[in-house]
């Protein structure tokens, strides 16, 4: 599925999804067709852990033309200003980046100007070209953010990736057995499965999250980025913990559960992922502009 997908070595670099057209596949085990029904936790933020959040924030909110606001406490969040449903967060850790990330952005182009024009940016910010045994693919390009963490920069006119957004894909080393768990725990369906590489994407639309399948990366460390999920106002956090439990997730054991307040919940996916549930503890803002496109409180310190 990813440009960083692993063929007999310790890389990932192979690019099976993004070269073909999307499709809705039939759910497997008996799973339902039907979404949407009762109240499920969405996705908020893509958590990205940095030694420099600033300078890792300016990377990012220039690469994606997304606006920088400062959260007391020293985080750092971008808001989204092409409509994605979720926000990225840049949380403050001491610990350098350690081995490939389980979890890369996957960016679109509008054209072959545009793609050219992206990784110019990336470079300007502070990005680098890394090779991770790519190859000479010219469908993508593989770049760093000043941190390290990978992304890949899609060519213009990518099926898989269209009508998606500027972060065509949140691409996840990943079963087939934790694509079908996101699938029921985001309430998204599957529009990709086969060879054991799924890919689910919201109804509304926008970013999918997919899953390279088998032969999963090695861990090595805490994962730099990782998933949180929010509910509703009035939502009940320990039921929907309970139906995530039941799903497939664990519960985090404490010394994972750093930075966690009343009102959330650190859990682990079935391929050993940490996430995260928050609480939405304000109401949306009508009439949101750029000082209030997010209407939630940050709880993701």
């Amino acid at each position: 599925m990813s440009i960083l997908r692993r063929p007999t070595s310790d890389v990932r670099l192979s690019t099976p999804l993004l070269s073909r057209s999307p499709r809705q596949t039939p759910l497997r085990h008996g799973e339902s067709d039907t979404y949407g029904e009762g109240m499920t936790a969405q996705l908020h933020a893509v958590r990205i852990d940095a030694r420099e959040p600033q300078r890792v924030g300016r990377f990012w909110a220039g690469v994606l033309g997304w606006d920088l606001v400062n959260e007391p406490g020293g985080d750092v969040v971008l808001q989204p200003a092409d409509g994605t449903a979720y926000r990225i967060s840049i949380h403050e850790v001491e610990t350098p980046k350690r081995g490939q990330n389980r979890i890369h952005f996957d960016l679109t182009s509008s054209s072959p100007e545009a793609m050219d024009a992206t990784v110019a940016r990336a470079l300007e910010l502070g990005g680098q070209h890394i090779d991770i045994g790519q190859g000479t693919h010219k469908d993508h390009v593989v770049l760093a953010d000043p941190e390290g963490n990978e992304l890949c920069v899609i060519e213009a006119g990518n099926n898989f990736l269209s009508n998606t957004g500027v972060i065509g894909a949140i691409n996840c080393d990943g079963s087939q057995a934790v694509g079908y768990f996101w699938s029921k725990a985001l309430d998204w369906p599957l529009v990709w499965d086969q060879d054991e590489e799924t890919a689910i994407q919201s109804p509304d639309g926008g970013s999918k999250i997919t899953w390279s399948g088998p032969p999963l990366m090695p861990r090595d460390g805490r994962d730099r980025l990782r998933l949180d999920l929010v509910l509703g106002q009035h939502d009940d956090l320990q039921a929907e913990t309970d139906r995530l439990v039941e799903l497939g997730a664990t519960e985090a054991k404490t010394a994972d559960t750093d930075g966690l307040r009343a009102g959330m919940v650190a859990l682990i996916d079935p391929d050993g992922n940490e996430f995260r549930v928050l609480t939405l503890t304000s109401p949306p803002l009508p009439g949101s502009g750029t000082a209030s496109r997010a209407p939630w409180t940050d709880m993701s310190r």
